[in-house]
């Protein structure tokens, strides 16, 4: 179990809080709504650390917190009402789901393999300091392990995650004490995700128009809060292959290599080694670039239902479902 540091609020945690981050670990640190789990945005194993040391149970989409709009652009596109959101409540508790810049670093495993990505500049000082040092988009949900209330001070965060993540930053109590507010600026509809610490009224007042509601469940998760749908490839995709038909592409996970397997057109392993972080960290990309193969169907073999395992099936299951 590794040892958690607990940071002062001065320049020299500050440091060691971004190294730590721009290093792949785990960093909780306050904003103004509660404390998040931080990991590099841009490094799809530092993410896959978030659901580890959550015990989360899926891959939903995670919010990417940055320093600054500008900042922010570089992620996401952002039409005329996402604009006018940003710069009226950033830095603020307002998250906004915009689709995918050409630019965007963001992981696919931090955007749960969508084309949308989840963005935030938030308020505190100590979480735009952190931002500002760190250099990077940073993926942050709450610091407390998954079905759990959400943390508003270091304690908090202590008594849930002690040993299991690098480093808390310690800014004291958190101002506003609920989640941020998500909307969704997609396909010219702004959609209210999550109630938070932006009231509706404030948002509608200032587009002028009413914020309609998010999309019903079995579609794609668009926002942390929302209930899971699947990444759904135009393959086909075969659970628990043993061996290969012909045609199928092939999704590995471990050493050996399932029958048939000389034949595939495409093969990728998700980890050689049998690494439940590692093979998370690539499922998403692995998927897209089987997909990208043309094959009909993609085999997959069986990954362990233990630790990630748990949620690297929960997404494949779904990537799996009739449809």
């Amino acid at each position: 179990m590794r040892q958690t540091m607990r940071l002062t609020a001065d320049a020299a945690g500050l440091a060691e809080a971004a190294a730590l981050l721009r290093g792949g670990g785990l960093v909780a640190f306050p904003t103004e709504t509660v404390y998040g789990l931080g990991a590099d945005a841009t490094h799809a194993e530092a993410v896959a650390g978030i659901y580890t040391a959550k015990e989360r149970p899926s891959f939903n989409p995670l919010i990417s917190h940055l320093a600054s709009f500008e900042a922010a652009r570089s992620q996401g596109m952002f039409d005329a009402t996402a604009t006018r959101l940003a710069e009226a409540f950033w830095p603020g508790p307002l998250t906004l789901v915009v689709p995918v810049a050409p630019t965007c670093t963001v992981s696919d495993l931090a955007r749960a393999g969508l084309d949308s990505v989840g963005l935030r500049v938030p308020a505190h000082p100590l979480a735009h300091a952190l931002l500002e040092r760190t250099g990077r988009p940073v993926a942050a949900p709450s610091a407390n392990r998954s079905g759990r209330v959400s943390p508003t001070d270091a304690d908090h965060v202590l008594g849930d995650l002690d040993g299991r993540i690098d480093a808390v930053l310690d800014g004291g109590a958190s101002r506003v004490g609920v989640e941020s507010t998500i909307v969704s600026c997609l396909g010219g509809v702004p959609r209210l995700l999550r109630p938070g610490g932006v009231p509706r009224e404030a948002i509608e007042a200032l587009i002028g128009r009413r914020l309609e509601g998010a999309p019903e469940a079995g579609s794609s998760p668009l926002a942390p809060g929302m209930l899971a749908s699947h990444y759904a490839p135009r393959a086909q995709v075969r659970l628990n292959a043993e061996s290969l038909l012909p045609g199928e592409a092939a999704l590995l996970f471990g050493p050996d290599a399932p029958r048939g397997i000389e034949a595939a057109p495409s093969a990728l392993n998700l980890s050689k080694s049998g690494d439940l972080v590692e093979a998370a960290a690539h499922l998403f990309s692995h998927l897209r670039q089987l997909d990208a193969s043309g094959a009909g169907t993609i085999a997959v073999s069986p990954v362990p239902e233990t630790g990630l395992g748990e949620a690297i099936n929960d997404r494949l299951r779904r990537a799996a479902a009739e449809r």
